[in-house]
Order: structure tokens, then C-alpha cells, then sequence
């Protein structure tokens, strides 16, 4: 494994996933469009986030959105029961990202 970290832009989160991603979700729903993230998929239990989040729950209230309360990154998102056995993370924070060497996959959630 190739430990990848990152952090929010003020360092207050902190981010480790197991393995750089080899694809990201471009998703088109109200909340990703407008907030701009590229999501990378980890089962949770590989996953460490450290630091205070806030979590944003709209909609259907099955995930929590989570962002950075002092300088308003969006870092993850988790299920609120449902095992979904992934979590997204906001690929964009993790320390060399480059978008341009991966596939970028597009969700069609327009509706959400």
C-alpha cells in the first residue's frame, strides 16, 4: 500500500486513504456541481479523517457531507446507517492529486 494523505486548507482535517485513487466521481447532483469535488470510493474502515467536522444532511438523510468548520473544505462523505461499504473522499485535498492522470467518471444525479 502507498499511504496517500491531505488536509483541508488550513490543516484542521487531515485525510488518509490506503492508495491513490485510479478513477474519480464527477457527479452532476445540485450539491456536487455547485461545490466542485472529486470524489474517490474507500471502504470506510481504510479511511482515517482527523480533526472536528461539521456534517451537512439534506434530501434523503442517508449520508452526511462533511466539511472543515474553520475554513469550509468539503473533506468526506459518510453513511448515516445504511452500510454502504464505501465512503467518498474528496480527492481534490489528497496531496498530489493531478485529475488529468486518471479517469474522471461522470455521474448523471442531476435529480438530487
Amino acid at each position: 500500500m502507498a499511504v496517500v494523505r491531505g488536509s483541508c486548507h488550513c490543516g484542521n482535517v487531515r485525510i488518509e486513504v490506503p492508495d491513490p485513487p485510479t478513477w474519480v466521481a464527477d457527479c452532476n447532483c445540485s450539491l456536487c456541481r455547485r461545490l466542485a469535488w472529486r470524489v474517490a470510493y474507500f471502504p470506510p474502515e481504510q479511511v482515517q479523517i482527523s480533526g472536528e467536522t461539521t456534517a451537512y444532511i439534506w434530501g434523503d438523510r442517508m449520508i452526511g457531507i462533511h466539511h472543515c468548520p474553520v475554513c469550509g473544505c468539503g473533506t468526506h462523505w459518510e453513511s448515516l446507517g445504511e452500510d454502504f461499504g464505501k465512503m467518498g473522499v474528496n480527492a481534490r485535498l489528497l496531496d498530489d492529486f493531478d485529475e488529468s492522470t486518471i479517469e474522471v467518471r461522470k455521474f448523471n444525479n442531476a435529480d438530487n
